[in-house]
């Protein structure tokens, strides 16, 4: 029976973008559904004890700079360390986002997502720009106006609190996350476990 992963992820967070390549390859070669869920994570801080990046001590900071070179110059992603535009509003990208996902499909809610976060830490783009969201929807082939209008609709917003709340049910933390069953997998850095879990079947 195949697999199914829940994907939680920040539209703010290098993690998830350094990690997005490899968990969309990861569940097709082993015919895994992957569902993504742009969650709050102000929210889910403030409920689990974890601090934003400005309020996280001097020494977590500059040791996040030095991991993110790392993980780059491993990966061969050419990421901007520190982004003009970091951190972009998510009011209107995430639920753009949850309403591609429920109204035309989960992969192209991923292909979305994933477009977002590489305007945002390799081409220096503000993905909370309406003008610049439009053309990033454009660019995975979506109805840019459509996708626009619907995001703005309450319900999207309404239903990412939905999310928020079960993702904090399910124990989830931090980004990215993938989900397989009760077994949380947090950060990139542990996507050669969610493999290991995804060929146990």
């Amino acid at each position: 029976m195949a697999l199914h992963i829940d994907y939680y992820v920040s539209l703010n967070s290098p993690w998830t973008h350094l990690g997005a390549a490899r968990i969309e390859a990861m569940a097709m070669a082993h015919n895994a559904s992957l569902r993504i869920y742009p969650v709050d994570f102000g929210a889910i801080f403030a409920a689990s004890g974890g601090l934003p990046l400005p309020k996280r001590s001097p020494q977590r900071q500059a040791y996040r700079l030095q991991e993110l070179a790392r993980w780059r110059d491993h990966l061969g992603i050419p990421i901007v360390i520190q982004p003009k535009f970091f951190p972009a509003g998510e009011t209107l990208s995430a639920p753009c986002v949850i309403a591609v996902r429920e109204t035309i499909g989960d992969q192209p809610a991923i292909r979305l997502a994933h477009r977002i976060l590489k305007a945002l830490w390799q081409e220096e783009k503000n993905p909370a720009d309406p003008a610049t969201l439009a053309g990033l929807i454009a660019d995975v082939g979506l109805d840019a106006d459509k996708v626009m209008k619907l995001g703005e609709e309450p319900r999207w917003t309404e239903r990412r609190e939905a999310d928020t709340k079960a993702a904090l049910d399910r124990n989830v933390f931090g980004a990215p996350s993938y989900v397989i069953g009760d077994d949380i997998f947090w950060g990139q850095d542990r996507l050669g476990f969610v493999e290991r879990r995804l060929a146990r079947g």
